[in-house]
């Protein structure tokens, strides 16, 4: 085994296992899909540290224990079709493509959007597509979906990503108040989206996704 697949092992069993994540298909994902691979090469070492992995100014690789939680909260199909935004380099995006049958990748960083389809189409990873636009836009021309994932943190959802959602459908994302976050699942039901805490969390917010705040004299 090599000395990435190892430490894929200890991910696992460490920081994935430990975090009540049992559901099969998470797991080998996770352990199937080599993390190092996806983060920028002087970043490697640290592929398979417990945090947050900076990408870009502000965008990040999500820990495996938020990833891994999140994922299990939306329980994702086999047949179906997600919506992922901000993909970054594409790990996450590789994982989803294991449980889901098409992934969407939306990744407005043209650099970041480039290399993902590049490292995704070396990797055989065949039904995951990466569309370059804004993460606020989402990629309405798929639309509906049956599940969307948000890789950073968010103050608020735009409603625009939201009515790209399938009635019925979940949707998944760190929710930031200052320093402290929670993961929340959204459902969606006869049009509107009903938020349920599922564990803490932390992540950066992503571009367009803060509260306006008012100015107050």
């Amino acid at each position: 085994m090599s000395e990435f697949a190892s430490r894929r092992v200890m991910m696992v069993d460490t920081q994935v296992r430990p975090s009540d994540v049992t559901k099969f298909p998470i797991i080998d994902a996770m352990l199937s899909v080599p993390r190092e691979t996806f983060v920028p090469v002087a970043r490697r070492e640290a592929a398979y540290v417990g945090e947050n992995l900076d990408l870009a100014p502000g965008r990040v690789v999500l820990e495996p224990r938020t990833l891994a939680k999140l994922l299990d909260a939306l329980d994702v199909q086999p047949g179906e079709l997600v919506l992922h935004i901000g993909c970054g380099l594409g790990y996450s995006a590789a994982v989803i493509a294991r449980l889901a049958e098409t992934v969407v990748a939306v990744e407005e960083d043209e650099a970041l959007a480039a290399e993902a389809q590049r490292i995704l189409s070396e990797e055989g990873v065949d039904n995951a597509v990466v569309v370059v636009g804004k993460l606020t836009g989402g990629s309405a021309n798929c639309a509906p979906y049956d599940v969307i994932t948000v890789e950073g943190g968010v103050e608020q959802v735009p409603e625009t990503v939201l009515a790209q959602l399938k009635d019925g459908g979940r949707i998944g994302a760190v929710f930031m108040d200052g320093a402290l976050g929670t993961a929340k699942v959204g459902y969606k039901i006869d049009g509107q989206i009903t938020w349920r805490p599922v564990f803490n969390a932390a992540a950066p917010v992503l571009p367009g996704f803060q509260i306006a705040r008012g100015f107050t004299l």
